[in-house]
């Protein structure tokens, strides 16, 4: 049994809400951090959830807006009014700011705008403005930047003037008098060098910036890749926009896990676990009215051959297993696919060598397989001739799943479609119908 690695003080403020002692809930909540109090949040009925907001101390609202998942904050957001929205939001990072006024309604959006001030709003609006998804969209604005003609000894005084750095700064960035990066200097070098050295002299002059319009999903492969703590993002003229930090790259990588994890039952990632029945059904409704569709859609197979099952009821028996195995072999490729493909391992230059490699994989197992299971079946019924029946059908699925398991999800990311999200059901129609078209098919030509 799992561990709960939730905090000893979630039990007793459900057990002081529950009691009605409201004033020592508060107190509570007042000394949680706010990761604690969003968790405390998701994981609370919707009842209790309008209870527990209304308790939390205002100076925190902000960052718990921002720990929340989407579902459970645009609900939070819909109790309260622009103002309350704009004074919750004030102080926080530009992106993580862009990031809630994106699910918020039209009039509230344009009110939280009006409540800031000329600066915070021109920095938003610039974020704003580029897609969803991308470095650009998840970029914080707050940067430090130096010139390289100036000493150490000038920035140092700089920064102790300043006395606060932003969130997450390991790198300092040098640019030039049109705004372009030409280097950057970690903190690290900063506070060893000779206070008499020229930032030119000891910055990196070759920073590995990110482009504005690259997928978030490429940059925290990059993250990962050079074991970066920050990154600098730059236009197509290499200005400098803002910079990406590790925190930002952790929320991304987390939330595609959970929407691969999700959507593979046809759930949505960011769904509110405690969210009404109607709407929770309502989303659900769609996959399984998809997975009626293919269903009926090998049962269709199994119609051709009714005549076939009426004469031999053995093969009503035996013929699930061959669906069976073809699904559990192709879902196995599929994960595998869908794995190096979210990690970018996967591309044009190596698919084909992928697929080669698949196929052989399945023509091994089937020849395993198809042999056991015809043993089986022999000895079972003694019927060897419906024993070889079966393995060529075993034979013949276990490829065929191997094939679709890669070529699925290839098809689908060429035509911009989630394979997360759709392939397991075309994974399983294709197993389905060929594995029982293999065995029903060939037992009509043999049997009957």
């Amino acid at each position: 049994m799992a561990e709960d690695k939730s905090p000893p003080a979630f039990e007793q403020i459900s057990t002081l809400l529950a009691r009605g002692k409201f004033v020592r809930a508060r107190e509570l909540l007042h000394a949680m951090d706010p990761a604690d109090v969003a968790h405390l949040l998701e994981s609370s009925p919707s009842k209790a959830r309008l209870s527990l907001w209304q308790l939390v101390d205002p100076d925190q609202e902000g960052d718990i807006l921002d720990e929340l998942s989407e579902d459970v904050q645009r609900g939070i957001l819909k109790l309260m009014d622009a103002d309350k929205v704009a004074a919750a939001t004030e102080g926080m990072e530009t992106d993580d700011l862009a990031y809630v006024l994106r699910g918020l309604p039209d009039e509230v959006y344009r009110k939280v705008l009006k409540a800031m001030d000329a600066q915070d709003r021109s920095r938003l609006e610039q974020v704003l403005s580029y897609a969803d998804d991308t470095a650009g969209a998840i970029m914080n604005t707050d940067t430090i930047t130096l010139r390289p003609d100036v000493t150490v000894d000038v920035v140092m005084r700089y920064l102790r003037r300043k006395g606060e750095l932003p969130k997450g700064t390991d790198s300092l960035y040098v640019v030039n008098k049109a705004d372009k990066l030409v280097g950057e200097v970690p903190l690290s070098v900063l506070v060893t060098a000779s206070p008499t050295d020229k930032v030119k002299e000891v910055m990196d002059h070759e920073p590995e910036p990110v482009h504005y319009n690259m997928p978030e999903t490429e940059v925290a492969q990059l993250f990962a890749r050079y074991d970066w703590y920050s990154a600098p993002v730059v236009d197509d003229e290499g200005h400098l926009l803002g910079r990406i930090t590790v925190d930002d790259v952790v929320d991304i990588i987390r939330e595609d896990a959970s929407h691969s994890m999700m959507s593979m039952a046809g759930l949505d990632d960011e769904e509110d676990t405690f969210a009404p029945v109607l709407k929770s059904t309502q989303k659900r409704t769609i996959w399984l009215g998809i997975n009626l569709l293919t269903a009926l859609a090998a049962a269709a197979v199994s119609n051709l051959f009714e005549d076939t099952l009426a004469k031999l009821a053995t093969l009503a028996v035996l013929m699930t297993i061959v669906p069976s195995m073809g699904g559990i072999a192709g879902s196995q490729t599929l994960t595998l696919v869908i794995r190096g493909m979210a990690l970018g391992h996967i591309g044009t230059q190596n698919s084909r060598f992928l697929f080669t490699k698949e196929m052989a994989i399945g023509l091994l197992n089937g020849l395993i397989w198809a042999g056991l299971i015809a043993l089986i079946v022999g000895v079972w019924k003694q019927d060897w001739e419906l024993s070889g029946i079966i393995a060529f059908a075993m034979g013949i699925n276990l490829i065929a799943a191997a094939a679709a398991g890669v070529t699925v999800p290839l098809v689908m990311k060429k035509f911009s479609i989630d394979p997360a999200l759709a392939g397991g059901v075309v994974l399983t129609t294709v197993t389905d119908v060929v594995g029982l078209f293999a065995f029903l098919g060939s037992a009509t030509l043999l049997m009957t």
